[in-house]
């Protein structure tokens, strides 16, 4: 029997990536985490350091970390409430809106057709998965906040990127001020919040060389 839909936060997950490590071998992984599996990849650092041998998280969104953390507290309930009250297209048009900032553009997508199979049939499962996003994930999501003091303080050296181009979204200005607090260099990295996507090749030479 399927039961009902539940909330679920990011040590949901990041339990579901430690075990999906111990059940794959004993060493420790290279982690990536971009955009929302940047959350879970800092608190299975910070959780299960023994599963990690080194991190680079990519504009994590921490809206707990800003200084104005209760207006954006609003604006992502406002997106909540836009889902109930209008819908997935509009309330996807306001969380969008939170990515790239006021007054910026709209974000670069990168380009289906030089898109790998595997890359299309993810959006896809994407797309289909928005209801359950904006129902259970959004709001339990937006509330995590890393623990600082276990990644300061734990074996696992942990790499920041902001987009060259990113505006002041919440997930730019989360990784300014999650590098700050971790006491590190933001890296730079090209195009904005979709940069890992639309120049993929300049981005893996920055992930290497972070991990190595």
């Amino acid at each position: 029997m399927t039961e009902p839909p539940a909330d679920q936060d990011v040590t949901v997950f990041s339990d579901d990536a430690h075990r999906l490590l111990a059940a794959l071998g004993d060493e420790p992984a290279y982690v990536l985490g971009n955009s929302g599996g940047a959350l879970t990849a800092l608190d299975l650092a910070a959780r299960h350091p023994e599963r990690v041998r080194a991190l680079v998280v990519h504009e994590p969104p921490i809206p707990e970390l800003l200084p104005d953390r209760e207006r954006w507290r609003a604006v992502f309930q406002d997106v909540y409430d836009t889902y109930r009250d209008q819908g997935a297209g509009m309330a996807m048009g306001r969380f969008i809106a939170t990515v790239e900032g006021d007054g910026a553009a709209p974000p670069a997508m990168p380009d289906p057709s030089q898109m790998p199979p595997e890359a299309l049939e993810m959006m896809g499962r994407i797309q289909g998965n928005l209801d359950h996003f904006l129902a259970h994930v959004l709001l339990p999501v937006l509330r995590f906040e890393p623990d600082i003091a276990a990644l300061r303080s734990g074996p696992v050296p942990v790499a920041v990127g902001v987009g060259a181009a990113s505006g002041d979204g919440v997930p730019a200005l989360s990784a300014r001020v999650l590098a700050e607090r971790l006491g590190v260099e933001p890296l730079a990295f090209p195009g904005d919040h979709q940069g890992l996507a639309t120049d993929a090749a300049t981005g893996a030479e920055i992930i290497h060389k972070a991990l190595a």
